[in-house]
């Protein structure tokens, strides 16, 4: 806390900006008075999944350009040990799909929040859509073609 103002830190990859990513960043929004917001990079992504579609300095302008954070930063590690400590954070919130990942942030006093997505939208379904789409285009494309092999 600083100055009786509860600092709250939220993070992700927010590759194809969406919905879900839109409805996290507000409940953090709401749980402080001061939002700090984490994109990962590139290459923090690459370490544990498939590099995103869109590059890091693009989707960096995209949670910038939101009104709802104070302070967009590089995250460029899963361990927010130091950037905790360095920023004061009083509250954490996460996608579920990290459910327990954080819970060593409970022992240096942060509320640890992991925001339920639900069903729906995911950067990864969007991406299998498209791929998946694009697949069937190809498909389709190829059978539509005469054979002029003799």
């Amino acid at each position: 806390m600083l100055k009786d103002r509860i600092i709250v830190y939220t993070s992700g990859t927010f590759d194809m900006f969406h919905y879900n990513h839109l409805r996290m960043i507000n409940y953090a929004r709401s749980l402080g008075d001061i939002l700090i917001v984490g994109v990962s990079t590139d290459e923090l992504v690459a370490s544990y999944k498939d590099k995103p579609i869109i590059p890091f300095t693009e989707r960096l302008q995209i949670i910038e350009a939101l009104k709802t954070p104070d302070i967009v930063i590089p995250q460029r590690t899963l361990d927010h040990t130091e950037i905790v400590r360095k920023l004061n954070i009083d509250a954490f919130v996460v996608g579920d799909d990290w459910v327990g990942k954080y819970d060593y942030l409970k022992e240096l006093g942060v509320e640890v929040f992991y925001f339920p997505y639900g069903s729906g939208v995911s950067s990864s379904s969007l991406k299998k859509t498209i791929h998946d789409s694009y697949e069937n285009s190809l498909i389709k494309e190829q059978k539509a073609k005469p054979d002029f092999r003799v």
